[in-house]
């Protein structure tokens, strides 16, 4: 067995499971990262441990594919808060950390506390690694965890603050690449017959039955399977902001995002359907809107890759384990006429036409600061065919899941799970996972004050992400529970919420970046392509209005 340091196993390793770049807070594994550097990876030093989290998160979700970040020990809950994105995400990540020797453990040591429980609330696996003997078991493990059933972050932590009793230390070490944990899925199960031929019966039985689409859809890379079996059922799809770009958004089954970022249209045809197909779904708080979209009762199939899904938050009519593209085109083979549903449809479609012409006086507003929604419609006229849209969270979550549409099949999005300021930080991932894309991050000025040193890192990095700012000097979310509490609007309670106007496009520019800014509907196009032409990080600072608030969602009591 030949003999090598721990950084030269880990090195060789990741670059066997094709990961090109690596995401850290230094002083974590020199060895280790000079290692990567002599293979071709790409280090990206960040400004701090929840950033890299954040890259290595939309790396992972845009090459669906194990993604790297590591820290030392006294940021390694940091990273673990940085993970927390990932785990909501169902993201690939493996991280590596530095922990104090074990000898100093429970006794007062420098900068040290408990890594174990931290890392435990955000992860599926976590292992402590003392020798680099030990390395070859924990490491691959960690990659089967990531990839396996529902995808989720993994974390390593070495002996040595900057793991070094692993990392700087030789072994008896040899790499092995098992090759099918280098992408999701690794293994694509399959529903049994039975259960197909059921769920084929129940739909086929059902007088309005509707597809909620999640995340899984996109991990399955199933998009082409949804639209065949939508289309020959006759069912009207949902997607959920995970699976946003899994559907045509003018397919004339489409009905947008439901839950609490959502269309009133897309609630409105999950709370009439008489059966809810969720594929791929979690059927998570957000999705249904607090588990009410669809109501408690309505008859529910589920699709799963991970059978503890299976019923967690609905009881379900029929449950089914297996990876989404492949039970789906066990579907479309077992279904054997094409159904048409005109009435369901139709009504479907009504609902849809009438929330477009609700929102349509906003979507093409001359009003200036700009409202949001113009700013969303210039957006969808704007988009590369094969753009990366990384949308924050928060009203950015809502504006982009709710009011940007995909026209073209090689367009994706991904999306801010929980901290608000990830989007900037997992642009520059997304960028680093496919260079050759445009990508374009919508944020807002409360999102991007957070994580703003990241442009030095973009910049020094040439990570050429395009940041949209959504700038109405606010966090004008809040507003409406800040002002019931005040009683009001008053001093107090508008520096709650109001920051004083910034020019991010100076603050860009000061840094070495592409900045811009834009007051009008007409000067966005030309700003944009300036932005993606600059050969540089980039931000577009677009002034909205402050007064840009997103609906309330639309609960079946409201109708």
């Amino acid at each position: 067995m030949p003999k090598m340091t721990g950084a030269r196993f880990i090195a060789e390793t990741v670059h066997g499971y094709g990961i090109t770049h690596v995401f850290f807070m230094p002083y974590i594994g020199p060895r280790a990262l000079m290692e990567m550097e002599n293979l071709g990876i790409k280090r990206v030093q960040t400004h701090g441990e929840k950033a890299a989290a954040y890259m290595a998160d939309a790396y992972a979700r845009v090459n669906r594919a194990p993604g790297l970040c590591m820290a030392q020990s006294v940021g390694a809950v940091n990273l673990a808060a940085g993970l927390q994105d990932a785990y909501l995400a169902c993201s690939p990540v493996v991280a590596l950390t530095g922990k104090e020797n074990q000898i100093n453990q429970q006794r007062h040591a420098y900068q040290e506390v408990d890594h174990v429980n931290p890392f435990s609330a955000v992860t599926k696996y976590s292992a402590y690694v003392a020798t680099p003997e030990q390395l070859p078991f924990y490491l691959r493990q960690a990659f089967r965890s990531v990839t396996t059933g529902t995808p989720g972050p993994a974390h390593l932590d070495f002996e040595g603050i900057a793991g070094s009793s692993v990392i700087d230390r030789e072994g008896e070490l040899e790499v092995i690449i098992e090759d099918a944990f280098a992408q999701l899925p690794p293994f694509r199960p399959e529903a049994e017959a039975e259960k197909i031929a059921e769920a084929i019966k129940l739909l086929s039985e059902a007088e309005r039955p509707i597809v909620v689409a999640g995340g899984g859809v996109t991990a399955s890379d199933a998009r082409s399977e949804l639209v065949a079996l939508a289309e020959k059922l006759s069912i009207p799809v949902a997607t959920s902001l995970n699976a946003k770009a899994m559907f045509p958004s003018d397919h004339p089954l489409a009905v947008g995002t439901p839950g609490s970022y959502s269309r009133a249209c897309a609630n409105q045809a999950v709370c009439e359907a008489d059966l809810v197909f969720f594929i791929g779904s979690h059927t998570g708080g957000q999705v249904t809107n607090g588990y009410k979209i669809p109501p408690q009762g309505t008859p529910i199939i589920q699709l799963d890759i991970n059978p503890d899904e299976l019923g967690r938050n609905y009881p379900i009519a029929l449950g089914m384990q297996g990876d989404v593209r492949n039970t789906l085109r066990r579907m479309l083979a077992a279904a054997e006429t094409t159904f048409e549903r005109t009435e369901w449809v139709s009504r479907v479609q009504e609902l849809v036409q009438n929330w477009k012409e609700s929102v349509n006086e906003k979507v093409n507003s001359e009003r200036l600061p700009m409202l949001p929604e113009r700013l969303c419609r210039e957006l969808t006229d704007y988009l590369p065919s094969d753009t990366i849209l990384v949308s924050d969270t928060g009203h950015s979550g809502i504006w982009t899941g709710t009011m940007i549409d995909f026209k073209h099949p090689d367009q994706s999005f991904i999306r801010c799970s929980g901290s608000l300021g990830w989007g900037v930080p997992a642009a520059m991932g997304a960028k680093c996972a496919q260079p050759d894309r445009p990508v374009l991050c919508f944020t807002g000025d409360g999102g991007i004050w957070y994580h703003m040193t990241e442009l030095d890192t973009a910049m020094k990095c040439g990570i050429n992400a395009v940041i949209v700012v959504n700038n109405n000097h606010s966090l004008n979310q809040e507003q409406g529970g800040v002002e019931s509490v005040y009683g009001g609007r008053t001093s107090g309670s508008d520096e709650l919420w109001l920051f004083p106007d910034a020019d991010f496009a100076k603050m860009a520019e000061s840094m070495g970046c592409f900045g811009i800014t834009v007051n009008t509907p007409s000067e966005l196009a030309g700003a944009l392509d300036q932005a993606f032409a600059s050969g540089k990080p980039a931000v577009v600072d677009v002034k909205t209005h402050v007064e840009g608030i997103a609906p309330r969602t639309w609960m079946p009591s409201s109708r």
